[in-house]
């Protein structure tokens, strides 16, 4: 990656500084780590886990993430980011190394999965809040939306990598050698966070729950938590999909088309929603989100699901920037950290709900039923959500 000369020469400051692609370069070892465990519901089901269990089990790392959030942004807005990427850091070494335990120990019984659960949902609550943090810290104000878009990469490719990574080290059920590779990723990105500067600037003027209650960020709230029920869907229960209909093809496939897919449109097309507004674009990318989902529920072949897969990433590829860009934007800027964890937390809340609710639409109904339910969902949420923020601009 060079810096932007470009930016510089035209009077614009530069998106790619020494900070912000050592931050992208950290967040990408981070989310390999984190994004190998899609994997991880076969490890579950190995075990004995049916689908109502292995959703259950999903949203206690959801629980954790979502009641560590007020104190992660807390402490972004009080103490600073460093603080946070070291806490944070840790956690995420020791959550692998903890999984392996469990795996080695035969009589390791829910409970202790329970735990290492809590563990690695505070790591997540730590690392995705705090790094992207750091990186609305570092981005210029007028290309906010690219600039998110653009280190989200670092995000997405290792949902490419997390899937293909489990296809190679997983071997007749072994998931061992996962387990020692998503720790050695999470180590390397502590080590990197180690040289970032501290972006913290003052502090906050209102309580975390302020940002909460927000008018203006209720309506984004909303639709982050909705979205991310759907993603919930494809993220927890495709694993155990493929293996009841194989013919349909890969974790692997499925993910390293979707990475693709929304690396390019961020990477060539990231300038589009500050052009055309931030709300026209978020609108049909919410609406490719729910097209995938209804073409999972419809899939008869590989070719089905590599469609699934563009179009979800097409989705997750503008969505998730954009909405970010408008809570930094909506948000003050003294409460960034928190308006940011909040964000994130959203997305915890919505695979809290899609989880448990997801295990048993596909225990009752089959697993397609299931992602045409999520399908339907995220259409209705989006059209909830622009007569919602359309109101809101309205009355202000």
């Amino acid at each position: 990656m060079q810096m932007s000369d470009a930016a510089t020469t035209e009077g614009r400051e530069p998106l790619w500084s020494r900070a912000f692609v050592l931050a992208w370069i950290a967040n990408f070892m981070h989310s390999t780590g984190f994004h190998a465990y899609v994997h991880w519901p076969g490890w579950l089901e190995q075990r004995g886990a049916g689908e109502v269990m292995i959703g259950v089990l999903v949203a206690v790392m959801a629980i954790a993430a979502i009641l560590a959030r007020p104190v992660v942004g807390r402490v972004m807005d009080t103490r600073g980011r460093k603080l946070m990427l070291v806490v944070g850091g840790l956690l995420h070494v020791a959550s692998p190394a903890l999984y392996l335990l469990v795996d080695t120990v035969p009589e390791a019984g829910w409970a202790a999965v329970v735990g290492v659960r809590i563990v690695h949902g505070l790591a997540q609550a730590a690392m995705f809040s705090v790094l992207f943090t750091v990186a609305v810290d570092l981005v210029p104000a007028d290309r906010r939306a690219q600039g998110i878009a653009l280190f989200g990469v670092s995000g997405m490719i290792p949902m490419a990598v997390g899937g293909l990574l489990g296809d190679w080290v997983i071997v007749d059920g072994d998931y061992r050698t996962l387990f020692m590779v998503t720790g050695a990723c999470a180590l390397a990105g502590l080590l990197l966070t180690l040289p970032l500067p501290e972006t913290r600037r003052g502090g906050p003027s209102r309580s975390f729950f302020a940002a909460l209650l927000a008018p203006e960020l209720r309506p984004l709230w909303f639709v982050g938590a909705t979205f991310a029920m759907g993603l919930a869907a494809y993220f927890v229960f495709l694993k155990t999909y493929l293996l009841e209909a194989p013919q349909l093809g890969t974790m692997g496939m499925f993910f390293s088309t979707y990475a693709v897919s929304a690396v390019l449109l961020r990477v060539f097309f990231g300038w589009v929603p500050e052009r055309f507004g931030l709300i026209r674009v978020l609108i049909p990318s919410l609406l490719a989100g729910a097209g995938g989902l209804a073409l999972v529920a419809l899939a008869s072949s590989h070719v089905h699901l590599i469609g699934a897969a563009v179009l979800c990433g097409i989705g997750h590829g503008f969505a998730f920037p954009i909405i970010s860009a408008l809570v930094v934007t909506r948000a003050q800027p003294d409460e960034r950290g928190s308006a940011i964890a909040l964000f994130t937390a959203m997305f915890d809340l919505g695979v809290l709900l899609g989880g448990p609710s997801f295990g048993v639409a596909a225990h009752v109904a089959g697993y397609p039923a299931t992602f045409g339910l999520a399908a339907g969902l995220v259409s209705v949420a989006t059209l909830v959500f622009v007569v919602w923020d359309r109101r809101l601009v309205g009355a202000s």
